[in-house]
């Protein structure tokens, strides 16, 4: 994330992927070797939601100082907001017992999409991350939006449960 908050957004971009393959790579290999533990789930949830809004953060810091477009520092903060609502509906509904795996931009097409708008911005190519943005807005939005359905369905006028359901 210092890359992309000091205005390098192509190496930012570039840095942030590398990561991205390694976290791949560890839950890969922790189902592999039989699935890992309750706390190492939830401990790379917690540091795919930071990381995620990190860039986010990142990119609203620069364009807030020298790289000066408040355009950007919105939709950044836009995407901010809705990527957390979107990971929080579902761990939410989950955690009353739910299935919510709907949508149409979840994680990996937000990092898709915020990366290769601001790598092509770091390379020159204008307007790029204007319109990763603005269709990240777009499709966040339809993905909040869907997974709020998808949870009414689901609960269908239900009580909550007393206590948390048992693994």
């Amino acid at each position: 994330m210092f890359l992309i908050g000091n205005g390098f957004l192509f190496w930012g971009a570039f840095a942030v992927w590398m990561f991205v393959m390694l976290d791949m790579l560890d839950g890969a290999l922790a189902r592999a070797r039989g699935g890992g533990t309750v706390f190492g789930a939830v401990l790379d949830s917690v540091g795919d939601r930071a990381a995620d809004a990190a860039i986010f953060a990142a990119l609203a810091w620069w364009f807030s100082g020298e790289g000066d477009n408040r355009l950007i520092v919105l939709l950044a903060l836009v995407c901010l907001v809705l990527g957390v609502l979107t990971s929080y509906i579902k761990a939410r509904a989950e955690g009353v017992g739910l299935s919510c795996d709907v949508g149409i931009v979840e994680r990996t097409e937000r990092l898709i999409i915020v990366l290769v708008g601001t790598g092509f911005t770091g390379l020159g190519i204008p307007y790029s991350l204007h319109v990763a943005l603005v269709v990240l807005v777009a499709g966040s939005a339809v993905t909040v939006a869907q997974r709020m359905l998808a949870v009414r369905r689901g609960a269908a006028g239900a009580p909550l449960p007393s206590s948390p359901p048992k693994p």
